[in-house]
């Protein structure tokens, strides 16, 4: 599993990557963390506003610093 964290190195990109990290360690997934910082890939992925958060490519949440239980749940299949 592939997380990418979407964003230009902003606090609330770093935070939202922090959670990320702890969402995996404490459900105990076999994930990498992948950090976008270039525009024009964040823009192509259709990302408007950062951060965000993407599983396997595909974009899950935008403008929001998800917690590490809505990371969770998204990454297990939820919305």
């Amino acid at each position: 599993m592939n997380i990418q964290i979407l964003g230009t190195g902003c606090p609330k990109c770093k935070a939202l990557e922090a959670n990320a990290i702890k969402a995996i360690e404490e459900g105990n997934i076999d994930a990498t963390i992948e950090k976008v910082t270039d525009i024009d890939q964040i823009m192509d992925m259709g990302v408007m506003i950062t951060p965000a958060l993407a599983i396997d490519g595909e974009v899950k949440s935008m403008g929001k610093v998800l917690n590490k239980d809505q990371i969770l749940s998204l990454i297990k299949g939820g919305k």
